[in-house]
């Protein structure tokens, strides 16, 4: 979900995107053209509470509500470009695009897809999928995949997601085969992580 448009001068805010994908984007191997034009076309400060607004650019999460809350965030950057580059949608595709609770993310790819369903993380945590996805993006790092969101995959379907790996965030990705997904590391990121995905607790014995 969009949120209420921030009053600011449209040639501000496009520096300030342009400098965002000289500064940040492209100085870290992120030069591909459908990610940089996405990421030029979506203001960021569209997509927070006007008192966070002044942070929309900034190489790193922006949080929307106070530490601890839960109430979502907007990414670093970095992290949207490397998960559009790593994704690479495609025009044919139908995605699943979860939520860090903003509706950033789904914004920067409808135009390059056929079609983009946006749920929340804690709807996505429990959903019963049937395969009719051809990727699935999430907006955030989870310790664990549920089999209901991997089983939402279509066979040889995608997944690109942050990953909690030993306290350490990194970005991920996977294809569905033979009924199974497999996260692969790809790179170290500064992610926030997903409450609703965490790794099922295990009883231990004294």
């Amino acid at each position: 979900m969009t949120m209420t448009q921030n009053k600011a001068n449209p040639a501000d805010t496009l520096m300030a995107r342009r400098a965002m994908i000289d500064s940040q984007l492209r100085t870290s191997g992120v030069n591909e053209e459908y990610v940089l034009a996405r990421m030029l076309a979506v203001p960021r400060e569209d997509f927070l509470p006007p008192a966070r607004a002044a942070q929309a650019y900034i190489d790193r999460a922006v949080m929307l509500g106070a530490e601890g809350e839960g109430t979502g965030h907007l990414a670093a950057p970095l992290f949207y470009g490397k998960l559009l580059l790593e994704a690479a949608p495609a025009p044919q595709d139908r995605v699943l695009a979860v939520s860090g609770g903003t509706g950033y993310l789904a914004a920067l790819l409808r135009p390059l897809v056929a079609a983009v369903t946006e749920t929340s993380a804690a709807d996505a945590a429990s959903l019963e999928g049937a395969g009719e996805y051809d990727l699935v993006v999430i907006d955030g790092a989870i310790e664990h995949l549920p089999e209901g969101l991997s089983a939402a995959l279509a066979d040889n379907g995608r997944i690109v997601t942050g990953l909690v790996l030993r306290q350490v965030t990194r970005l991920a990705s996977g294809r569905r085969v033979a009924g199974q997904v497999n996260l692969v590391a790809i790179e170290d990121l500064g992610i926030p992580v997903l409450a609703a995905f965490a790794a099922p607790r295990r009883w231990t014995f004294a």
